[in-house]
């Protein structure tokens, strides 16, 4: 029996899962939060709640990628304050899991990505970049961080939604691109890995979605590339409008789905 039979999908919803772990591919090396469209995709093509589990390994592998390409311009003082919050919202949203069903898990993960959305607007509005990322020196960059961080593991356990959170901290904390991209690479990185035991403990990784992910993880590649390309390129203005306008469609559609 195939992937494709196992989860009963057909060749239009593979086609929309492998572009969607292409585009995974694309945010790790290029715009990082775009993958909340892949988010979207996932829920939509699967159930809402294994698909969680399975998009995981399909974003660790855009992680290594992007931790490949960008090793040398992290920012560790900032990833150092943010893991202990980190760390107590993935508790916090693997205690959430334990007790949601699919549709308490769809409803939030729309939800979730229309919240993501409303940040990304607020974000491009108000962040100003600095020239060093030192905010998080002070006490209110050290709460920011915290409160960042808490959000950010919450929603980055529930629904891999972690993604706008993080860029809007890192970007109100003064980061350039590549800084960013850097420090964004390690930490999704090292989140994501961490989050593998409590996904296959709540049975959101097994057999049957690691067989899946071995089918998708090849289109990641690709996408990593092309984002290596365009980082320099592409109208990030623009590019982020139709990510904004996407995510807000693929919310609405998981809330009144």
């Amino acid at each position: 029996m195939d992937t494709m039979t196992l989860w009963h999908i057909t060749g239009w919803g593979f086609a929309a899962l492998a572009f969607a772990a292409l585009l995974v591919g694309f945010s790790k090396t290029a715009v990082s939060g775009a993958n909340t469209v892949s988010l979207a995709i996932f829920a939509a093509v699967l159930p809402a709640r294994a698909s969680t589990g399975v998009l995981l390994p399909v974003l660790i592998a855009g992680d290594l990628l992007a931790v490949l390409t960008y090793r040398r311009h992290a920012h560790w003082p900032t990833l150092w304050r943010l893991f202990p919050a980190v760390a107590v919202g993935v508790v916090a949203g693997t205690l959430f899991l334990v007790r949601a069903d699919d549709g308490v898990v769809r409803t939030s993960i729309g939800a979730i990505l229309l919240l993501m959305a409303g940040v990304t607007v607020w974000r491009r509005r108000t962040a100003e970049a600095g020239d060093e990322p030192d905010a998080v020196t002070t006490r209110a960059g050290r709460a920011k961080a915290r409160s960042y961080g808490v959000l950010g593991g919450f929603t980055t356990m529930v629904a891999n939604a972690g993604g706008p959170v993080m860029s809007l901290y890192l970007l109100s904390a003064g980061f350039r691109k590549l800084g960013f991209l850097g420090t964004s690479a390690f930490f999704f990185l090292i989140v994501n890995v961490s989050k593998v035991p409590f996904s296959a403990g709540l049975g959101l990784i097994d057999s049957r979605s690691l067989l899946l992910d071995a089918a998708l993880v090849v289109f990641v590649v690709p996408g990593a590339l092309l984002g290596k390309w365009a980082v320099h390129r592409i109208n990030q203005r623009l590019f982020e409008q139709l990510v904004i306008a996407a995510t807000v469609v693929g919310g609405l559609q998981l809330l009144l789905r």
